[in-house]
């Protein structure tokens, strides 16, 4: 193989090392995010249920399950 085929190579692997630090950065960054998000969005989810629906001495579950019409 030539010399020149063999740098080609070379570069072509550095640049996909690099893309795949880049993506799997990004990939994890949006899923922290996503994480957060959807836990803040179940905790105010969850607040507003027990501020507003739950009658006396009823779980946020159980306020759920009630409002959703699921009889288990």
């Amino acid at each position: 193989m030539s010399k020149f085929v063999e740098t080609n190579e070379k570069i072509a692997e550095g640049v996909v090392k690099g893309y795949k630090k880049i993506e799997d950065g990004v990939v994890g960054g949006y899923k922290k995010i996503e994480t957060g998000v959807v836990g803040g969005f179940g905790k105010v989810t969850d607040k507003c249920v027990e501020v507003l629906f739950t009658k006396e001495g009823e779980s946020v579950e159980d306020a759920k399950k009630r409002l959703s019409g699921d009889k288990k």
